[in-house]
C-alpha cells in the first residue's frame, strides 16, 4: 500500500515537472491596420439663382421688342384702378391735371404747316401722341393717365414728339464741303401719372424725355429747323 502510494506521488511529481516546461505558443492579437480615412464629404455649395433683374420686372408688356421709351397701346393699363383712384381723388387729381395740361394747348405744339415757313435740313417724322405708359428721367416706367373718364370728364394728356429718321448721319440739304451731322434733340415733358404702390395719394407730375426736334449740327454750331 505504502508502495503503491509512492508510485503515484512519483507520476504526479513528474506530470507537474512536465507541465511547467510545456509552453504553449503565445500569438500577438492580429490587430487590424489603421482604417484609410476617407477625405471628408464634400459638402456642395448651394446653386443659389441669380438676383432678378428688378429691371425687367418692373418692365411692362408693352416694352418688349419696342425700341421707344414708351408704349401707345398698352394692353395692360389698369383702367380701372386708375379710374377708381381719379374718382376718389378728384379734386386734388383734377388740380394736378389742369397744371400739366396748359402744357398740351394747340399753340404749345403748332408748327409750320408749308415748307416755305420752315426748312428741313434733316428727315424726321412728327406726331401727336398720348402714350399710355412711358421711362420717366430716373429710368422708371410710368403708368401715363390717358383717355381715362371721371366725373364726367375725360383725362388725356397729348404732346408732339419729332423723331429723326436719320440721326447721326450728314446733313442731306447742305454741301459736304462742311462737316454735319443730323442731330435728335430732345425735351423735358411733365406728365400726370399713376403709381399703384403708394396707398395715399397715388398721383404725380413726373418729368419725361421726349423727341422734340430733329436738328443740323454744323460744325461748332447748330442749325435748328
Amino acid at each position: 500500500m505504502a508502495l503503491r502510494l509512492l508510485v503515484l506521488l512519483v507520476v504526479i511529481a513528474l506530470t507537474s515537472a512536465d507541465g511547467g516546461h510545456h509552453h504553449h505558443p503565445h500569438h500577438a492579437p492580429a490587430y487590424r491596420p489603421a482604417p484609410s480615412y476617407h477625405p471628408k464629404p464634400s459638402y456642395h455649395q448651394r446653386a443659389y439663382k441669380p438676383a432678378p433683374s428688378y429691371k425687367a420686372a418692373s418692365d411692362p408688356a408693352c416694352s418688349i421688342n419696342n425700341t421707344k421709351t414708351w408704349c401707345l397701346e398698352d394692353e395692360e393699363y389698369p383702367t380701372y384702378e386708375v379710374k377708381a383712384a381719379v374718382d376718389a381723388h378728384f379734386k386734388k387729381v383734377w388740380s394736378l391735371y389742369a397744371d400739366v395740361a396748359d402744357l398740351n394747348t394747340e399753340l404749345s405744339v403748332e408748327r409750320p404747316n408749308t415748307l416755305e415757313e420752315e426748312t428741313y435740313l434733316c428727315p424726321s417724322e412728327t406726331s401727336y401722341v398720348k402714350p399710355l405708359r412711358a421711362i420717366n428721367t430716373e429710368g422708371k416706367w410710368r403708368v401715363i393717365i390717358n383717355n381715362i373718364e371721371a366725373h364726367y370728364k375725360t383725362l388725356t394728356q397729348t404732346t408732339r414728339i419729332e423723331e429723326c429718321l436719320t440721326s447721326g448721319d450728314a446733313c442731306p440739304l447742305v454741301p459736304e464741303c462742311y462737316e454735319t451731322k443730323c442731330l435728335q434733340k430732345n425735351i423735358y415733358h411733365r406728365f400726370l401719372v399713376y403709381d399703384a404702390y403708394d396707398q395715399y395719394f397715388p398721383f404725380a407730375v413726373e418729368t419725361f424725355k421726349l423727341p422734340a426736334s430733329c436738328a443740323c449740327l454744323l460744325g461748332a454750331y447748330t442749325i435748328d429747323h
